[in-house]
């Protein structure tokens, strides 16, 4: 994976500002329940963990055991220890797994992180049992109008514009034999309300902020702000994609 270099600082920065807390990832769960058919006893590959926010959740939800992969040690050092969730050090393109190991694989938010996405199907091919499903939470170029980031921080739009579409993700997975089979757009509570997503703002630790230049972020902050002082008690609602493939 590319892009930022976690070190503890911006793990912590990443967890404040990017995990959405479990009462706002209803529709998520719902979501997912509907594309699979997860239980007790079966094996979730998270790729790209993070700091295990959604390796903790499918735990929780389903029953099921986790195996959290991520290339980070200060994320993969923050994701929760428990006897259903397996941390391990690996990137998608050379899974630390073994074959047919999986009962679904979950990318959440790390498709534009990758490298080699043939590469990263194959593997995923290898390391899920047959029919199982890849989950794919991302934003997508074309469909990013609803990510509150982009609706604050317009910007942002021409940094995903550069990440991978639908269809070529599509195309990249068909190599290793996955097709399409669902693409959702799922709503989000990324905060109690707009200041508290002001607040949890961490510039350092968001690729797209990131990218901006310094007065487009600050306009962005300030077009947040007024917001939040308009609309006090407002829910901070983004929506992101599921595409699903198997």
């Amino acid at each position: 994976m590319a892009g930022i270099s976690y070190d503890r600082r911006t793990a912590e920065d990443y967890r404040i500002a990017r995990e959405i807390p479990r009462s706002g990832l209803d529709a998520w769960r719902a979501a997912i329940a509907a594309e699979t058919s997860l239980a007790p006893g079966m094996t979730v590959l998270d790729v790209g963990a993070g700091t295990g926010a959604f390796a903790s959740a499918f735990h929780d939800w389903f029953g099921v055991r986790v195996l959290a992969v991520d290339p980070a040690e200060a994320m993969r050092a923050m994701i929760p220890r428990s006897e259903g969730v397996e941390v391990l050090d690996g990137r998608a393109e050379a899974l630390p797994v073994p074959d047919g190991c999986a009962d679904a694989a979950w990318l959440g938010s790390v498709l534009h992180h990758l490298t080699d996405l043939p590469a990263a199907a194959a593997e995923l091919r290898r390391a899920l049992r047959p029919g199982a499903p890849v989950l794919i939470r991302n934003i997508f170029p074309g469909r990013a109008a609803r990510d509150l980031r982009v609706r604050w921080f317009p910007e942002t739009e021409r940094l995903i514009d550069g990440y991978p579409s639908v269809e070529q993700v599509c195309a990249a997975f068909a190599t290793a034999g996955f097709a399409r089979v669902a693409l959702h757009a799922v709503p989000q509570q990324s905060a109690t309300d707009l200041a508290e997503f002001a607040a949890r703002i961490r510039r350092e630790a968001d690729s797209k902020l990131r990218g901006l230049a310094d007065e487009e972020f600050e306009r962005g902050m300030a077009r947040l702000r007024a917001a939040a002082a308009a609309e006090p008690g407002l829910p901070a609602t983004s929506w992101m994609d599921l595409l699903v493939l198997a």
